[in-house]
Order: structure tokens, then sequence, then C-alpha cells
């Protein structure tokens, strides 16, 4: 029995460490940028988008299909640097460790 509160313990240690890295990541943010400055993202550390920024330059093109390569490509970018900030920070809490943690 005392076996079973010590591995509730450790779970319970656990959870609240991923709490708080997951705490850690939403304050994170990557910007990202496309056309030139055009559009703009900005994604936190679990990859939320939080902010879109579209250049009235581009709007006052009138050209859609512009717009949405340009959009799509800067959310790829943007998540894909999120997620890396997310993998770093979970190596610095396991000390390097690939515990197979995956917050994404």
């Amino acid at each position: 029995m005392k076996n079973l509160f010590g591995l509730l313990k450790n779970f319970q240690e656990i959870q609240r460490v991923v709490g708080q890295l997951q705490d850690d990541l939403r304050k994170e943010t990557v910007q990202v940028e496309a056309g030139g400055g055009l559009v703009t993202v900005v994604v936190n550390g679990n990859q939320e988008i939080v902010k879109v920024e579209i250049s009235p330059d581009i709007i006052n093109m009138k050209d859609k299909s512009l717009l949405e390569d340009l959009v799509l490509s800067v959310v790829n970018d943007a998540r894909k640097k999120a997620q890396k900030i997310a993998q770093d920070k979970v190596k610095e809490v396991t000390g390097g460790l690939d515990i197979g943690l995956n917050l994404t």
C-alpha cells in the first residue's frame, strides 16, 4: 500500500509539472510574417493562434489567392516554431530525457 501512495504522489507531481508547463507555454509566443509583412501571425507555445494581422495593402490588391497562400504559409510556419518551443520546454523540464510527453 505504501508503494501505491508513493506512485500516486509521483503522479500528482507530474500532473503539477505538466500543468505548469502548459501555463508557461501559453505565455510564450512566436510571431511570423509572410509576404514582407503583408500577413503576420502570433502563435503561443500551445500552438494557439492568438493574433492575425493582414495589411490593408494586400486587401487593396484584391488578390484572394495570394492572401490565402500567405495566410497558409505563415500559419504553418508559426505552428512549427511554436512546436519547437514546446519541445524545448519539455526537454528543459525533463533534463533532455525523452519521456514521450506530447503537449501538441
